[in-house]
């Protein structure tokens, strides 16, 4: 098992990394928490796969769970089902006392975050990842919320779980294409601080991400800790192709391209941007398209996804600041800066790239 420690200005805990820890979750989570009434949000996919161990280990330390569940997916972001979780919570009896623990990818995390930050104002919160997206890099960093018509992650609030147990295995159920989505994250870390990790990025699906996930989350948690509620702009980075990422995945709707594959589009547009503003060597924009294309990640934007959708939609995301557009540039690969002197203008070319490619 690997521990990586997160420390925050209100928040500190442990991301524990390791096959097999599911089955041992309430021996680990009794650590910090006392057993008592739970709730378990999953959806229903991961339902069918590790509900059952999850239950088993938390009724055998003295845990009461109640079974939320979910349909997965992106719809289920929304304050429907926040609606919906927070009055079975409230019937079924949970107080301020209650642990939730969130089994799932990103989806399940940013929504079961969220309902953890609002009920009673506030309950303890423990992450059970089970997709490459949440293992390496949302399950971290207390940032939870939920879609509306609008945008992606409009409403939310920071709320820092108690700890996060990640169990590689899980990855093992996922199929191809969830798989290799959440590798978009682990570019995006190359990319802003550590570029030898392009080089072992394999096309083939591995056996043990355990060191990889580990090491994905240390680039994490080195920037989140000095700048947990994304105040100062070094958190910032981790937004990295995410700027027009976010503004492409809400323009084809939500679904109908996975966040890691709208992401992969965003961090080329981000690419391109660099090396028309910050002297980016063309090679490497070119070196990086080589790498997600053999990742099984998409490098051309679909036409049916228009220009103006995706700016519309940018001009909706948090990364806009008194009318004015942020995004995250990089000088060379393994490095990256805030940047305001990239206009819509300039969005509109790089969007019109991605369909060049």
């Amino acid at each position: 098992m690997l521990k990586i420690p997160i420390s925050c200005s209100n928040a500190s805990y442990d991301v524990l990394v390791g096959s097999g820890l599911l089955t041992h979750s309430g021996n680990l989570v009794t650590k910090i928490v006392s057993p008592g009434r739970c709730a378990i949000v999953t959806d229903s996919n991961v339902e069918k796969h590790y509900l059952k161990p999850v239950l088993t280990s938390l009724k055998n330390v003295g845990f009461k769970p109640l079974t939320l569940v979910v349909p997965s997916g992106e719809r289920s972001k929304s304050f429907r089902h926040v609606r919906s979780l927070c009055h079975s919570m409230i019937t079924a009896g949970l107080d301020r006392k209650s642990v939730l623990f969130s089994l799932g990818g990103g989806v399940i995390g940013d929504l079961s975050g969220f309902v953890a930050a609002i009920f009673h104002r506030g309950i303890p919160f423990v992450q059970l990842p089970t997709t490459v997206t949440a293992q390496v890099d949302s399950s971290v960093g207390g940032k939870t919320g939920v879609n509306v018509a609008a945008g992606k992650n409009l409403i939310g609030a920071f709320h820092q779980p108690q700890l996060v147990i990640t169990d590689p295995s899980t990855l093992d159920t996922l199929p191809n294409r969830e798989y290799w989505e959440g590798f978009a994250e682990i570019v995006k870390h190359a990319i802003i601080r550590d570029v030898a990790m392009l080089e072992i990025l394999s096309p083939e699906r591995s056996k043990d991400l355990g060191a990889l996930i580990a090491r994905n989350i240390t680039i994490k948690s080195a920037l989140i800790s000095s700048d947990e509620r994304d105040e100062k702009g070094l958190r910032t980075l981790l937004n990295f192709g995410h700027t027009i990422g976010h503004g492409i995945e809400t323009a084809a709707g939500y679904g109908a391209l996975l966040h890691g594959e709208a992401i992969s589009l965003g961090i080329i547009a981000a690419l391109w941007l660099s090396v028309r503003f910050s002297g980016l060597q063309r090679s490497e924009l070119e070196r990086v398209i080589g790498v997600l294309h053999r990742l099984s990640l998409p490098i051309t934007l679909p036409n049916k996804i228009s220009t103006g959708s995706i700016l519309t939609a940018m001009r909706k995301d948090k990364k806009f600041e008194q009318g004015k557009l942020r995004f995250v540039l990089t000088h060379r690969l393994g490095s990256a800066y805030l940047s305001a002197e990239v206009s819509l203008q300039d969005t509109h070319a790089a969007i019109e790239f991605l369909r060049k490619l």
